[in-house]
């Protein structure tokens, strides 16, 4: 296998989970910077840390990525099939990023791995990518939207009788704890998944053998990229979580943030499913402000979000399929 091949599309790999750190960064800490319980550069910097911290727990969900979805063949087709569905991720990634679009960068990965698998004439395990992708795109969010909802209404309920002021104080210092709740979840769930895309890279080149043991350096390199984008931050898109679908109070952002790492962790430890962090904490913001009125959410703004969600697979896999043929026709 071209060694070249091999070290170019673990680079893209690397670039591909930068873009994932400041595209998701909001994920985790745009409740906590919006309701002012943390400066917008010191959230960024617990979140770099604990994604970093989140990258180790775990590789359940590395696995996954790596065997379960498509089968690649070994040396040059399979090598471009891989850097393919990267280009078609990272492509889709930059475009929400863009507009402010909170959508999925593991579905775009998801997306991009299908779309140059099928481009390829590669196995697509389609039973892999309903169990593991698709069911849990569709459960996670409504699980998120009802428990939001849920914790939200006991919160209200537990603390009728606080006085509002020291309440929110209260839940202004309880949130860093849940922010850093949520980057760690983060960092367990998209640090795995690159690492499961640099796995198929190894296991392609035939520097790995299909079940092996992640190798530490990609553990580091995967992890050090997303907290290096997670501290880069995604602005645009943190403004839409923040602001946009509904302005939150420091008691409804510990809900949302509890609530989507609660999410996140069952996922990964229990299910070894490849969740999404913006689908799970952008339900759980619906649902903890629908406890104050339904109209108080913004469905408006939220309906864009979720048509969102719905196009990342399919044009993330136009754009690698797409790719693949142009790489294929220059150095197939």
């Amino acid at each position: 296998m071209d060694t070249f091949a091999l070290v170019v599309t673990i680079a893209v790999a690397l670039f591909f989970t930068y873009t994932n750190g400041f595209h998701d960064s909001a994920n985790a800490i745009a409740t906590s910077v919006s309701t002012r319980a943390l400066t917008p550069r010191a959230a960024l910097a617990m979140a770099a840390v604990m994604n970093l911290a989140g990258a180790f727990l775990g590789s359940g969900v590395a696995k996954t990525v790596s065997e379960g979805l498509i089968a690649t063949p070994t040396g040059k087709q399979g090598m471009i099939i891989l850097f393919s569905a990267l280009i078609g991720a990272i492509t889709w990634n930059m475009v929400t990023w863009y507009y402010g679009l909170p959508s999925s960068s593991s579905h775009a990965l998801f997306g991009g791995l299908v779309g140059a698998a099928l481009a390829g004439a590669s196995t697509v395990h389609w039973s892999g990518v309903v169990e593991k992708v698709v069911l849990p795109m569709v459960i996670s969010p409504v699980v998120g939207l009802v428990l939001g909802y849920f914790v939200m209404v006991a919160i209200l309920w537990m603390f009728r009788k606080s006085n509002p002021h020291k309440a929110k104080r209260g839940f202004r210092i309880a949130q860093t704890v849940s922010a850093a709740a949520m980057a760690l979840g983060h960092g367990l769930q998209d640090a795995q998944k690159t690492m499961g895309v640099v796995v198929m890279a190894l296991v392609i080149g035939g520097v790995e053998d299909q079940g092996d043991a992640i190798p530490v350096w990609v553990k580091i390199a995967c992890a050090a990229m997303l907290s290096l984008g997670t501290y880069a931050g995604g602005w645009r898109i943190m403004r839409t979580l923040g602001r946009r679908i509904i302005e939150l109070d420091p008691p409804q952002g510990f809900a949302a943030e509890t609530t989507a790492a609660s999410v996140m962790y069952t996922a990964s430890f229990m299910f070894q499913a490849p969740i999404s962090t913006t689908h799970v904490i952008t339900s759980a913001i619906m649902g903890v402000g629908a406890t104050k009125r339904v109209n108080a959410v913004r469905w408006g703004v939220a309906k864009n979000i979720i048509l969102g969600w719905f196009i990342t697979m399919p044009a993330a896999a136009g754009v690698a399929a797409l790719s693949y043929w142009i790489v294929d026709l220059a150095f197939g």
